[in-house]
């Protein structure tokens, strides 16, 4: 899925990405506002193996992850996926380690997978779910997306809003405001 973006590369997972790889996944102050339940060593280095491989998005596959890195860094500063969602919808989502917190990286990135989803893909829909208390991503998802609906979040324990945005939605985003992207 490498993508251009004007600060940040998207690219496959490698074994030096490990170490950031394990903060992504288990640091409190990233993974509580996703929720989801903690990971296990196997899980860690299970996952780790399985993101490490190329992958590329398709609809028959239910996703793929990527290394985000800030442009001409070697650091793995988060992870963005494209999976399919509960309604079995493409649904983008993304984590930074924090000390990447607050620097405009979020919005560029969703900019850019929406870009991604839409013009590369060809998809019709893209979505996004976030828990209704992680505030910093419920801004980013409002620049971009429009609200859909909130649920409860059985797995996670938590209430979430989905977010989507349609391909003709985009499109008119882009002609009245010019590439967006």
């Amino acid at each position: 899925m490498p993508f251009p973006l004007p600060r940040l590369e998207i690219k496959s997972l490698s074994q030096k990405d490990f170490p950031y790889f394990v903060e992504l996944v288990t640091a409190p102050e990233i993974v509580n506002p996703v929720p989801h339940e903690p990971w296990s060593k196997e899980k860690i280095d299970e996952n780790f193996k399985e993101f490490s491989k190329y992958q590329e998005y398709s609809e028959a596959k239910s996703r793929a992850v990527w290394g985000i890195f800030e442009q001409g860094k070697k650091e793995l500063i988060g992870l963005c996926a494209l999976l399919r969602n509960d309604e079995d919808q493409p649904e983008i989502g993304y984590r930074f380690r924090k000390k990447y917190w607050g620097k405009g990286y979020a919005t560029e990135l969703t900019q850019g997978m929406i870009h991604y989803c839409f013009k590369n893909l060809g998809l019709e829909l893209v979505t996004a779910d976030v828990n209704i208390e992680n505030i910093g991503s419920v801004k980013v998802l409002e620049k971009c997306f429009t609200p859909v609906r909130e649920f409860y979040n059985e797995r996670d324990k938590s209430t979430d809003r989905r977010y989507q945005l349609l391909k003709e939605d985009y499109n008119t985003l882009c002609q009245n405001k010019g590439n967006i992207h």
